[in-house]
């Protein structure tokens, strides 16, 4: 395939790098095989003990120097890498879609991003402010500024195998930080084809080696990662389980945590909701990217006057819905990442209709001579309960439940009904209803949408949420402030020493 060769990884057993060279390493190999078509793409060489320690090293040397450099001066860094990307944009693209199986919009859409945050990471660079507050002494005066952390650890999942690792890394890399990536094992080729674009900017405008670390390989990488006192900070995305054994690490050590964890998202739709809109967002959100974003919207929460309307409406946008290749344009949904995902969404399935649960669109597995990886799943609607066990969890596959509210504060209830908290959304052109729904007696989910989905956020707003998605901020606003250390400085330009809160010691 070109778009293989081009990004010089059709075959390689690449998989550790410092950020200027590769590392040798005798860990563990990697196979990615696409679930598009069950193809071996190719072998990823993880990294040992020694291998590890290596990048280790390599970004501590790079620290002490990178934090030194003019924080305007590493924007420039960032900004060329911006660029080399969007001469790569339709390669890398493609290869996000043919490794991880999301379609091949979504594909160029996640590197977008990528370049998007590179932009806003530039700007960031001139802008690292602290802020001046009045002494009570007199003769003194007083600010705040914001210092390099050091390493950044970046553990990464398989749906959004580069976006996420860009969130991080630009806006660390401004910072004055430096970072060390352990990809998703399940799209590792995604990583080595971001680490050559890499390294060949870095190369040319010597930047130090270390600054940008790639340390591939399973669980034990990401355990050696979480464990590493000489990581101050780890930002890791995935499960709410990995979630909270990494905190767990990290927290045993003192260490800082930035956890983007799993999901349960909802959009409730209102007597007075723009029909199309709500269409559109439900559909989207329930089956893009075949239900494996974190901003999958899992449930819909509808006004009983509308809810057979709005079903009925809703089943017929799900049978014009086409499965396929990801990498024809013309396929709204591509396949699960891997069989362990179809196992996970025929448990969901089963168990959902052990609770009581309706489905009026069947779920399945799709075989057939274009399906042959077995990756592919039917996105299916379930009638369901908020109380189901099974609604309770999140599940990574493109199964929506369905319910009805009488009231806005019971569809809140609702909405809020569940261990998670990232994204939320009403569909409304009732201003009060909005309103009620993003105060501080509404959606406790880190983002809260109005008439739009729960996916799909921009680059520019921080993105998280709270309880079990992990309380961690990405990307824009001043998440910038996890990757640095604040420090208060208190400056004496007199010649006496006054004390503060009036305190008198004389000699």
């Amino acid at each position: 395939m070109d778009f293989l060769q081009t990004l010089n990884i059709s075959a390689t057993n690449k998989g550790v790098s410092t950020g200027v060279q590769w590392v040798k390493s005798k860990g563990e190999k990697l196979s990615s095989y696409s679930p598009v078509d069950g193809v071996l793409i190719g072998t990823v060489l993880g990294a040992d003990k020694e291998a590890y320690d290596t990048v280790i090293e390599k970004a501590q040397e790079a620290f002490a120097d990178w934090r030194l450099w003019p924080a305007p001066k590493r924007g420039e860094i960032v900004r060329l890498v911006g660029m080399e990307l969007r001469k790569f944009k339709t390669e890398l693209g493609t290869l996000v879609s043919y490794e991880m199986g999301k379609s091949l919009q979504e594909g160029m859409g996640e590197v977008q991003e990528m370049i998007d945050i590179c932009d806003f990471a530039v700007g960031l660079s001139r802008q690292l402010h602290g802020s001046t507050m009045h002494s009570e002494r007199p003769g003194h005066r007083m600010y705040d500024q914001y210092h390099p952390l050091g390493i950044v650890g970046i553990i990464s999942a398989f749906n959004f195998p580069v976006a996420v690792w860009a969130w991080n890394s630009m806006l660390a890399w401004v910072c004055g930080d430096v970072t060390v990536w352990k990809p998703s094992e399940k799209t590792p080729l995604c990583a080595v084809a971001c680490q050559q674009i890499i390294q060949s900017v870095f190369k040319e405008n010597n930047v130090p080696e270390g600054v940008c670390g790639l340390i591939s390989g399973g669980r034990s990488v990401g355990e050696w990662i979480s464990a590493d006192r000489r990581i101050p900070l780890i930002s890791a995305t995935g499960s709410t389980r990995m979630g909270k054994a990494v905190g767990a690490v990290v927290g045993e050590r003192l260490g800082r945590s930035l956890l983007e964890l799993g999901g349960n998202n909802s959009i409730i739709i209102s007597s007075e909701a723009d029909i199309n809109i709500a269409i559109t967002a439900a559909v989207f959100g329930a089956v893009g990217t075949a239900g494996q974003r974190c901003t999958t919207t899992r449930r819909l929460i509808i006004h009983e006057k509308i809810y057979n309307k709005f079903k009925e409406r809703l089943v017929n946008a799900y049978s014009q819905l086409k499965i396929g290749n990801p990498l024809n344009e013309k396929m709204h949904v591509g396949p699960l990442i891997d069989k362990d995902a179809v196992t996970n969404y025929l448990n969901a399935v089963a168990k959902c209709k052990e609770e009581g649960g309706n489905f009026i669109v069947e779920p399945g597995v799709i075989k057939g001579k274009a399906f042959e990886s077995g990756c592919y799943v039917k996105p299916c609607i379930a009638e369901a309960k908020n109380t189901f066990e099974i609604v309770q969890h999140e599940t990574f596959a493109p199964i929506l439940y369905i319910m009805k509210y009488k009231t806005i504060g019971e569809a809140i209830a609702m909405q809020n009904g569940v261990p998670q908290g990232l994204s939320s959304s009403i569909i409304t052109n009732n201003l009060r209803e909005a309103e009620q729904f993003l105060s501080n007696a509404g959606s406790d989910c880190g983002i809260a949408n109005v008439n739009i989905g729960t996916s799909g956020a921009e680059i520019g707003g921080a993105f998280g949420g709270e309880k079990e998605t992990g309380g961690g901020r990405e990307s824009g606003s001043d998440a910038w402030k996890i990757y640095m250390r604040r420090q208060t400085n208190t400056i004496n330009y007199t010649d006496k020493l006054p004390l503060a809160q009036g305190i008198k010691f004389d000699l």
